[in-house]
Order: structure tokens, then sequence, then C-alpha cells
């Protein structure tokens, strides 16, 4: 019977168009993608104030720009201040454009065995930075950012990827919010 799923083809109330629906959102998001900004102004890169901290977002989802995988954002760390604790499933970086700190990092502890097991190290790794350093965090480590400087703030632009997200992994968790935040 190896023909027996040809036979079913037929079936009278069982087709779907996902394939040409998938043609149509894909010419239609050509047609968008043309006006898409190639370019973003500093003037037109908004400021937030979030459970992470002061941000300032170079590219985001929401900022209709031609770049569709990532996002970037520059954060102030105020002196002796510290970010957000949060972990993302997606990894990310960042650069330090002015200031020194440190990092903590609690890598996932993960286990498959009979169920998925996720934990995060009782003690953190320690990463100190300065200017001009790169620092890497691997994907879903809780980490936080400080501020060593207690006089001057610290820059830090950080890039992590959406593509992660519309894979289904939108998994981003604020662990505890920065100091300074306030919600609305």
């Amino acid at each position: 019977m190896p023909f027996e799923e040809a036979k079913r083809t037929d079936i009278k109330g069982q087709r779907v168009y996902y394939d040409q629906e998938a043609l149509k959102t894909s010419a239609q998001f050509r047609e968008e993608y043309k006006i898409r900004k190639g370019v973003i102004k500093a003037e037109e890169m908004p400021w937030e104030e979030s459970p992470h901290g002061h941000i300032k977002h170079v590219v985001h989802e929401k900022m209709n720009t031609a770049e569709c995988g990532l996002d970037a954002y520059i954060q102030i760390i105020p002196p002796g201040g510290r970010s957000g604790k949060r972990r993302q499933l997606a990894e990310e970086l960042f650069y330090v454009l002015e200031g020194k700190g440190y990092d903590l990092h609690w890598d996932l502890e993960f286990d498959c065995k009979e169920t998925f097991l996720w934990d995060w190290a009782e003690e953190p790794k320690k990463f100190e930075w300065e200017e001009g350093d790169f620092v890497y965090i691997p994907p879903y480590t809780m980490n936080q950012h400080f501020n060593a400087d207690p006089e001057k703030p610290a820059r830090i632009i950080s890039a992590s990827s959406r593509v992660v997200r519309h894979l289904g992994f939108d998994w981003v968790e604020q662990v505890e919010p920065a100091p300074d935040y306030k919600p609305d």
C-alpha cells in the first residue's frame, strides 16, 4: 500500500492554502522592505527607562529598519550603579564605549535525561571590563552589569539576535530590575 496517501489527495473540505498565503505574505514584506530605513539618525533612536536600565535603542524590530536579525542598544550605567539582572535565550555581546566595571554571569546548568532541568550556578563568574573591551554573554546566562567608577557613568553598546525569538524561543526574563527603574 505505498500509494495509499496519494488516494487521499481528493478529500473534500480538507484543503489549505498555506503555501499560497506564504507567497503573498513574502511579496507584501518585499514591498514594505523597500521603504525601511537603512540609516537611522541619532535623534531617531529612542531612549527607554527599562527594567534593565537607561537604554537608547540603536536598532530594534519596532524601528522599521532594514536590519532584520539584530537588536542593539546603548546602555548608560550610572556612577557606582548597576543594570537589572536578566537572562535571555539568545546570546548577547557588548562593547564598552566608556567607563570601567564588571559583569556577573550565572551560567546555565542544563540536563535532559528524562525531563529538562534548567538551573543557574549558585556562584556567579566575575568578568572585569573597561573602555574598548568586548564581553560575551552565553545563551540563557543570567547576567548583570556593574559600573566600578563612583564618579563617571559607563556606556556600553549591546547586541543580540532577534532571530532566536522568531524561531519560537522568546525567552527573556528580567530577574531583578535596575535600582533606578520605576514602573509606570
